[in-house]
């Protein structure tokens, strides 16, 4: 099962600068190749372009849309599968977001 990771040795909660997922994820430095890139795939799939923002999923490659967007692809994702983190896939963001420990990286 997969657990945050805010807590400190005394039990006390903690706010450390990034969580485990999010090093992990650093400490990888290859990301994989976007699955579908410049656009969400299931999006893509059922023929709609109406997506906000994209995201690719830092395990797998996803790509899906983001929480502003009408069907929230990445986050569906995310409870799907249990891959903590995901990036940016817009031109110009570098930032990386932990579903689990809701951090941003």
């Amino acid at each position: 099962m997969l657990r945050r990771s805010r807590r400190d040795d005394a039990g006390l909660a903690a706010v450390p600068k990034t969580c485990e997922h999010l090093s992990v994820a650093a400490a990888s430095g290859a990301e994989p190749e976007p699955l579908t890139p410049g656009k969400c795939q299931e999006c893509d799939e059922h023929g709609e372009d109406t997506w906000a923002h994209l995201r690719m999923c830092l395990t797998c490659g996803h790509v899906g849309c983001c929480d502003s967007s009408p069907h929230q692809h990445a986050s569906e994702h995310f409870h799907a599968t249990g891959h903590p983190v995901m990036s940016s896939a817009e031109p110009g963001e570098d930032w990386r977001w932990c579903y689990i420990d809701v951090r941003l990286g």
